[in-house]
């Protein structure tokens, strides 16, 4: 490490990649503190969780108002319109929502209106917020995205008589 006053440099000896060091803070590559986004997210969706986690350690208000515009994008991937994020999420409730997703959903839709109204949250210093509203994000995908998903690829899988008899099963328990 070289060192010109408080700014540093380092080279990786593993990848020769270079990091920059300011005051003893990593200031290059940016650190990103939060998960990864869950793979069966659209793009889209990818994309701006991507931005959101980019900018937690700079602007966690920033970060938790991207990780609202995931939530809303996300509730018009599930089949809501996505002009009004609580409608869209009563909507939800009404088809069978597990609480605790409902209560994922709204910690992320509060959180993130707070950040950019002003209201009673202060996200300014709080980047573990935004970490975890990042952590909630993919929680949601996972339950009302990747589980259906692995269910119904193995249902799928299942042969096609015994798939008849369960429906057959079910029509008649449902009379």
């Amino acid at each position: 490490m070289r060192n010109t006053g408080s700014l540093r440099y380092a080279q990786c000896t593993h990848c020769t990649d270079f990091s920059v060091w300011l005051d003893g803070k990593i200031i290059y590559p940016e650190a990103v503190i939060a998960p990864p986004p869950n793979s069966d997210l659209p793009p889209d969706i990818q994309a701006d969780y991507e931005e959101a986690a980019s900018i937690i350690t700079r602007s966690p208000r920033g970060a938790a108002a991207l990780l609202r515009l995931c939530l809303q994008k996300l509730c018009q991937h599930l089949g809501q319109p996505g002009k009004d994020l609580n409608k869209d999420i009563a909507a939800l409730v009404k088809q069978g929502l597990n609480p605790s997703i409902q209560q994922s959903l709204d910690i992320v839709r509060v959180i993130g209106n707070e950040a950019v109204h002003p209201g009673q949250l202060d996200l300014r210093d709080k980047q573990e917020t935004s970490v975890h509203l990042c952590r909630l994000i993919n929680i949601i995908a996972d339950a009302m995205i990747t589980q259906p998903k692995l269910i119904k690829e193995l249902y799928d899988g299942l042969p096609e008589t015994k798939r008849d008899q369960i429906q057959k099963r079910d029509a008649t328990s449902a009379t």
